[in-house]
């Protein structure tokens, strides 16, 4: 058997070692038919040839497990070094998508309010009149309910021109205290540089009993926003006038681009205006049915800050699906 011994030593692959084992350790190998053998030994030299074919049988196995394992342990290493990558080299940056600049905007100040314990609220689209305007004390006379601003379908029904009416329906549903924001999609006639026919609002609105919200408590959450947003910068409140609130305020920010020097983006000013603001009008609360409540309401266009924070001059380009726009913010 000492052939066999040299046979396994000499092969080089798995398969030449299989060929081995089929033909020694086979049903019909060497082996096998030594044992068979073993009736035409005299019985008294039985035990002594068994031991030495089971002593032999042991040894041919362990030589054998132990080629297998080299074997083995060779190709797969020829394997690994066939399969394996130099990451070393030049490969083209992969193809991958990333959030629309509005929408990773939006999921910012939601993130924001969410952390001050503001809930979440959404409504429809389509609204009516009432939603959307009286209760928001806009009368029929009101500019804002034009057909140059608005659009309305046949039976009396609009898109809704702001996120507003998301209040009012989260007011007439529950009671106070209320702490919310609603973003969301709005739609007004209008498309030019800064503004387009469809575009994103995040307005909050806060409703307590009367006394424990001020325009203090307004001012502050206004200002810790705004840092958050944008950093280190001023922030000054300008009296105007809302409908829907009263007192109103309009909330400037010094410009970002040149440090509130004046350029040409805050047209000298040194100022960029971000949002409105104010405390909410007692006829918005009649409305809804609330009495001996206070409550303040603030709203901004998304796209606005999209803009600021990535520094787009064209508002329209953000909705053109432009992929050397879009592909900026992988």
């Amino acid at each position: 058997m000492e052939h066999w011994i040299e046979k396994i030593d000499a092969a080089e692959t798995l398969e030449d070692l299989e060929a081995i084992r089929i033909a020694l350790f086979g049903k019909k190998g060497e082996l096998s038919k030594a044992f068979a053998q073993m009736k035409n030994v005299p019985a008294e030299e039985k035990p002594k040839v068994a031991k030495e074919l089971n002593q032999l049988k042991q040894r041919l196995t362990k030589i054998f497990e132990e080629k297998k394992e080299r074997l083995e342990e060779k190709a797969l290493e020829e394997k690994l070094k066939a399969e394996s990558i130099d990451v070393s080299l030049y490969t083209p940056r992969p193809q991958s998508g990333a959030l629309h600049p509005v929408m990773k905007t939006m999921d910012k100040i939601i993130e924001h309010f969410a952390s001050l314990n503001f809930s979440v609220e959404a409504g429809p689209l389509v609204e009516d009149e009432f939603h959307n305007f009286e209760a928001l004390n806009l009368p029929d006379y009101h500019p804002a309910r034009d057909m140059q601003d608005t659009f309305y379908f046949k039976d009396g029904k609009l898109l809704r021109t702001h996120t507003s009416p998301v209040q009012i329906r989260t007011m007439m549903r529950q009671k106070p205290p209320i702490r919310m924001i609603c973003p969301g999609s709005v739609f007004r006639r209008d498309f030019d540089l800064t503004h387009t026919p469809q575009f994103n609002q995040v307005e909050g609105l806060m409703v307590d009993e009367k006394g424990k919200v001020s325009f203090a408590n307004l001012k502050w959450i206004l200002e810790d926003f705004l840092r958050t947003m944008f950093g280190d910068v001023d922030v000054r409140f300008r009296p105007s006038f809302f409908p829907f609130t009263e007192p109103s305020a309009e909330v400037d920010i010094s410009c970002i681009f040149c440090e509130g020097k004046g350029c040409r983006v805050c047209s000298q000013t040194g100022w960029l205006e971000v949002l409105g603001c104010g405390m909410v009008d007692p006829n918005v609360f009649k409305a809804v049915g609330y009495e001996n409540v206070s409550g303040y309401a603030f709203g901004l266009g998304v796209e606005r800050f999209a803009m600021l924070l990535h520094q787009i001059p064209d508002l329209r380009s953000l909705f053109e699906g432009d992929l050397r726009l879009l592909e900026q913010f992988q």
